[in-house]
């Protein structure tokens, strides 16, 4: 085996690179370096090898048998007809070994589609097709679907390689099995510019967007979260939701690496969970949902004294009630944090007003972020005003996987992403706090998960009961919010119900959280003046009966 393996030629990568003149700054400015998220593991396994670097409700790993793990899995791979460039969707939950296989697949310049183990066969085929799959990683164990059989049958449609954690199945390669592989020979060096993991966007459509991180900005990233909480060796960061996303990945995974502090995997997000484990593990810092924030103030389990170790709680955007409670009853200081899987984070500063920690998410982590508040001309509003954010900066993606056409779309000539997001600045003491005020993208978000409506309504309307249908957000307390499907029936057929939905959706392989948890049936469908269907006024309309209902 070479001691080097080529990286793929920039040419050949189906994605946009920044232009010439910000890459130059970023690098100048130290923002970007040469180093790949493999070098960065194995640098701090030689800091701090028998500090704990991952752990779960089984196992637990030192730096240096993570260090070791990664590199058996990454030169195992290898060794089984794998090369840099590939990619590999996986679906595993929060468990060690999908960190020893995150790491495993990067450090043999393998590029992880970073799926959910709750995506549905649909969702997994589409990613398969869009990127381009030669394999499919799955847990073996994993108690709510039968993945391995899901990936079996990707095998038979589109090609696709299947790899297993936690388990071993019939024509698969499990990775348990690569890892008294040796480990002495060299690694393949990855482009710091090159393709390390693609995830997935919360956008505007139902058709699936990859996202393309690269080495250099995924840790700009990472390390700006870093030096903005000051985090070391010492820190412990919980995650209760799903690792690999974007935000498991850029604020817990690769900053407690880049620190030599402690990843905690919680394998639930149920409040007694996570309280058990916050206590046994002493966390310090944990970056979630207003979903995650409601369950632990409503648990007796997830009280001050089980708590007591946790000084930091990140929560989305416009949870007020949340944060102040989180303050005031559980002692834990409350942290608005906005992010996307495309790029930009912001959060409020720890010596932030209070005011400004409870309403807005805070400044940009990064000081090459751009950030800017648009109408519908692109031109910027006055401050204070409503718009729309738009952002780029040194970890901001210049443009999608494979996506020239929607790319066209969502950045501006001069490379600015729009977020689909309304925002509003605030001037706090001299300093500019934003607040998100809303949406412009017809989605819904689901604790976190962003749900395209548009999808939904596709496959609704081919259900042989449903002449029209519109998919909406109704406010939820828990989840912030659930789906709500209007029906319009097809004459002299019964208006479905949800569960006659469910059984539609799934048997379509649409994945469980996508699926509608109300239906209101009318004889006609809302429309605005230019005949599309008036959304807002549906939203407004289930608020309305679910406070009715309340009382």
């Amino acid at each position: 085996m070479p001691t080097e393996v080529p990286a793929v030629p920039r040419a050949e990568r189906p994605f946009p690179a920044w232009p010439a003149d910000r890459a130059a700054r970023y690098r100048s400015a130290g923002a970007w370096t040469d180093t790949s998220i493999g070098a960065e593991l194995a640098s701090t396994a030689v800091r701090f090898p028998d500090r704990t670097a991952v752990v779960d409700a089984e196992r637990r790993l030192t730096y240096a048998e993570l260090d070791r793990s990664a590199t058996a899995v990454a030169l195992g791979l290898l060794d089984h007809g794998f090369v840099p460039g590939d990619v590999v969707v996986v679906q595993s939950a929060n468990v060690v070994e999908t960190i020893v296989a995150f790491y495993g697949l990067v450090r043999a310049g393998l590029v992880p589609v970073c799926a959910l183990p709750q995506h549905g066969e649909r969702d997994i085929a589409d990613l398969c097709t869009i990127s381009g799959a030669r394999a499919h990683l799955v847990q073996a164990d994993w108690a709510r679907s039968d993945l391995p059989a899901a990936a079996a049958r990707l095998r038979d449609t589109h090609g696709t390689r299947v790899l297993t954690v936690r388990g071993r199945v019939p024509g698969g390669l499990a990775l348990e099995d690569l890892l008294d592989g040796p480990v002495e020979r060299a690694l393949p060096r990855p482009d710091p510019e090159g393709l390390a993991v693609l995830q997935l966007s919360g956008g505007t459509t139902g058709t699936p967007k990859l996202i393309p991180r690269v080495h250099c900005d995924y840790l700009c990233n990472a390390r700006a979260w870093v030096e903005r909480w000051g985090w070391d060796e010492h820190v412990v960061s919980i995650h209760a939701l799903p690792v690999v996303h974007n935000a498991g990945v850029a604020l817990s995974v690769l900053p407690a690496m880049l620190a030599g502090g402690t990843l905690v995997l919680a394998p639930g997000a149920d409040a007694a969970t996570i309280a058990r484990t916050i206590e046994r593990e002493g966390a310090t810092d944990m970056v979630a949902n207003a979903t995650v924030a409601y369950r632990l103030l409503e648990s007796p389990e997830a009280d001050a004294g089980a708590l007591r170790t946790l000084r930091r709680f990140s929560v989305g955007p416009q949870t007020p009630e949340y944060a102040a409670r989180l303050e005031s009853e559980l002692g834990i200081r409350a942290i608005g944090v906005f992010g996307m899987g495309e790029g930009l984070i912001m959060c409020t500063p720890w010596d932030a007003p209070y005011e400004a920690r409870l309403t807005t998410v805070g400044t940009p982590i990064h000081p090459l972020d751009e950030v800017r508040i648009v109408d519908d001309e692109l031109q910027d509003v006055a401050p204070g005003e409503v718009g729309e954010l738009i952002c780029r900066g040194p970890y901001t993606i210049p443009g999608f996987y494979a996506a020239p056409e929607h790319d066209a779309r969502a950045f501006t000539e001069d490379g600015y992403y729009r977020t689909g997001d309304l925002a509003r600045a605030h001037d706090v003491d001299g300093t500019t706090f934003y607040s998100i005020e809303g949406r412009i993208k017809d989605n819904v978000n689901r604790g976190g998960e962003k749900i395209h409506a548009d999808e939904i309504e596709r496959l609704l309307v081919t259900h042989p009961a449903v002449a029209e249908v519109a998919v909406v957000g109704m406010p939820d307390p828990e989840l912030g919010e659930r789906l709500c499907a209007y029906v319009v029936p097809r004459a002299g057929a019964a208006a479905p119900t949800v569960p006659d939905l469910a059984e539609f959706l799934l048997g379509l392989g649409l994945a469980k959280f996508k699926l509608p948890e109300r239906v209101e049936v009318r004889d006609a469908l809302p429309v605005t003046n230019v005949r599309k269907v008036a959304k807002k006024a549906l939203r407004e309309d289930i608020a309305a009966i679910l406070a009715r209902e309340r009382g």
